[in-house]
């Protein structure tokens, strides 16, 4: 299979009409997180690091913007509506005809995963704010259930009647989809759960954790049926296909595994990624490609009859993990710590962040380009060596409360001071 003949052909076809065949959908300004597929099978929704919403039905997408921070995941409603969260703790309702969100509400934290009910009359959110979030469509109010941990992923049962929650504290948990109420405890885990499918139909339930247990067990009793663990974790993705054939499995170290939910054969397992993880999958609508998400500014789509011999996401790696023995301190602490969310180009290119180039000298909040926060807006700092150590120092959740800013921090001194001495090459103004 030749990569540009498939590059031709995406822009020359629908997404429908590529089954089988290996493609990309390029644009985003950071990595990709969640992958939805419409209904009709035309289109598919990306959500990203980058606050942003891709809506693609070929090549070039419409940009659907209104979170304040990374994107996790979105789901379809239906061909014309769809739902979305991300880690500014809020829950968005999509008219994709028009591109403009209605908020739901919020979460008092990241949320994590999106789920629709059978009936397609309520959203299900799990948020790292403890909770998970049962939030109907016909704008009754929404109910916020506290479960005593973070909640990385959610299903419903077939009927509808029943939530599953798997958190972080390894355990699985059963309430009332009406009421909130606990009904059971349905399975521990000796580690953090991140994510789950239920087949109710079929009877079996999967979920992957972070030790890299990636386990199949029965529906109602919880008994293993089929234990598909390898030396690989965390188990970070899972998704079936609209039939049921085959449930696919992505991990931390970039692998995706295939497997036959007939008799839990494993029908591929190949590495996807040169480098990190694999955050995000989808089957397409016709089951004949395996969609995926992570580190690279793309999605991916693997065809499933040969999915090994396809080429793999990140086209470049990413020089904070390529090991690049020759870059200065300032330089890797710029790609390790600012790179994902940060250009240091006159263009922000979708990044999370606003260019850092002419940084010295500028009033936070000013790029004309990019679009900030409330906090940002009105804030009176001036980046300076001094101002930019103490972001880094205190951590942005301290130095600007309400920043949008992912919380983090550099630790040693001299790692901040490295990093300004870097900044200061892509800046006119040097002094301050």
């Amino acid at each position: 299979m030749k990569l540009a003949g498939v590059i031709l052909s995406l822009c020359l076809m629908p997404l429908a009409a590529l089954g089988g065949e290996f493609f990309t959908l390029s644009g985003h300004g950071g990595p990709i997180k969640g992958i939805a597929v419409s209904p009709d099978g035309d289109r598919i929704l990306t959500a990203s690091f980058d606050y942003s919403l891709g809506l693609w039905d070929g090549p070039a997408p419409r940009w659907l913007e209104g979170h304040e921070a990374a994107a996790n995941s979105v789901v379809f409603v239906d061909d014309t509506t769809a739902v979305s969260a991300g880690d500014d703790f809020a829950v968005l309702r999509w008219d994709l005809a028009n591109g403009t969100a209605t908020r739901l509400g919020q979460h008092k934290g990241k949320v994590i995963s999106v789920r629709l009910s059978p009936d397609k009359e309520t959203i299900a959110t799990a948020s790292w704010d403890g909770s998970f979030g049962i939030w109907p469509l016909n704008g009754q109010a929404p109910r916020i259930v506290s479960v005593g941990a973070n909640v990385n992923d959610i299903a419903f049962t077939a009927d509808g009647r029943s939530i599953l929650t798997a958190s972080s504290d390894g355990k699985i948990r059963i309430w009332n989809a009406a009421t909130g109420a606990l009904e059971q405890l349905f399975l521990s885990n000796g580690f953090g759960i991140n994510t789950m499918v239920l087949d109710h139909a079929q009877g079996w339930l999967a979920f992957g954790a972070v030790d890299g247990v990636t386990r199949i067990v029965d529906a109602a009793s919880g008994d293993t049926i089929k234990d598909v663990t390898l030396d690989r974790r965390p188990i970070l993705a899972m998704t079936l296909s609209r039939d049921g054939q085959y449930l696919a499995i992505g991990d931390g170290e970039g692998y995706i595994m295939l497997l036959d939910t007939s008799d839990w054969s494993i029908h591929a397992d190949f590495r996807a990624t040169h480098r990190g993880p694999i955050w995000a999958l989808a089957f397409s609508a016709d089951g004949q490609n395996i969609h995926a998400g992570g580190l690279d500014d793309a999605m991916f789509s693997w065809p499933l009859a040969d999915p090994r011999d396809a080429p793999k996401m990140v086209h470049t790696d990413r020089a904070f993990l390529n090991g690049n023995d020759s870059a200065s301190n300032g330089e890797r602490q710029f790609q390790r710590k600012c790179s994902i969310c940060h250009t240091l180009t006159s263009d922000s290119a979708r990044r999370a962040g606003p260019t850092l180039k002419d940084l010295f000298g500028r009033r936070a909040g000013t790029v004309s380009h990019y679009t900030y926060s409330q906090t940002l807006q009105t804030t009176d700092i001036v980046w300076t060596a001094k101002t930019i150590d103490a972001l880094f120092d205190l951590g942005p959740d301290v130095y600007i409360k309400g920043t949008k800013m992912p919380v983090q921090r550099i630790a040693s001194p001299q790692d901040r001071a490295d990093l300004i001495e870097y900044l200061r090459h892509f800046s006119k103004t040097k002094e301050n």
